[in-house]
């Protein structure tokens, strides 16, 4: 119907990154990696003797080293991803300004590529290419798979990992700030967390929830049976 609005049946996730995704699998890294390294203290201390205060310590220790090397390391790595994709974009906006024809013929072998008729390529392209800006962006799209006006932030990628490493991390350790003095307390809650936070990463994949949550309980509950036992047998020793 003429002047009538197009309705809007379905909508897509993000899937470009942002800060959903390193927010969600640094909380992952965070359980799971505290979760094992308090359990391996935990079971070296109780074979020991038992001390939570050692306990405590190793999982703020845990926490504060892990998010920091997190933060530091998503910084780098999308810093380093968006400075590449700078220097494409520059090279891409130097090639438009001194081969414009060659770049045209560049778009309309891409739409060609795509499925037009030669003579529609060819129309659509000297089209976009009227603007340059508009001209560098579609290059941008077709060529390198990114926007010009949306490159993933470094600072934006290290807070969300510091900051979700740092809550996943804190998890296990919860009961030892509130008087805890053995692994069971700590044990329940990360187990229930390790599920929910399998449950947050099915939002990101094509699995089911129950797959994802209890894929990350496997894994995570089999790394801290490793360091408890492992924990536990050197403790025996040094006891």
């Amino acid at each position: 119907m003429t002047g009538r609005a197009f309705e809007i049946h379905h909508s897509h996730r993000d899937v470009t990154g942002g800060w959903l995704r390193p927010a969600v699998f640094g909380a992952s890294d965070g359980l799971v990696s505290n979760f094992a390294l308090i359990a391996g203290v935990a079971g070296g201390t109780a074979a020991a003797g038992n001390d939570s205060t050692a306990v405590v310590i190793a999982g703020l220790a845990g926490l504060v080293a892990g998010a920091g090397s997190m933060a530091a390391g998503e910084y780098v790595s999308v810093a380093s991803q968006s400075e590449l994709a700078l220097a494409e974009i520059e090279l891409e906006r130097h090639e438009l300004a001194n081969r414009p024809e060659a770049e045209e013929q560049e778009l309309a072998e891409t739409f060609r590529r795509r499925g037009l008729s030669t003579e529609l390529a060819g129309e659509v392209a000297r089209e976009l290419s009227r603007d340059p800006s508009t001209a560098l962006e579609v290059h941008v799209r077709e060529e390198l798979g990114v926007d010009v006006h949306d490159l993933p932030s470094p600072v934006t990628a290290a807070w969300s990992s510091f900051l979700s490493f740092s809550a996943g991390a804190l998890i296990p350790l919860l009961p030892y700030l509130f008087g805890a003095t053995s692994l069971a307390p700590a044990l329940v809650v990360s187990l229930a967390a390790l599920f929910g936070v399998g449950v947050l990463v099915s939002r990101l994949t094509v699995r089911s929830w129950f797959y994802s949550g209890a894929r990350q309980l496997l894994l995570g509950g089999a790394a801290a049976a490793v360091t408890f036992a492992i924990g536990s047998w050197v403790g025996a020793g040094v006891g």
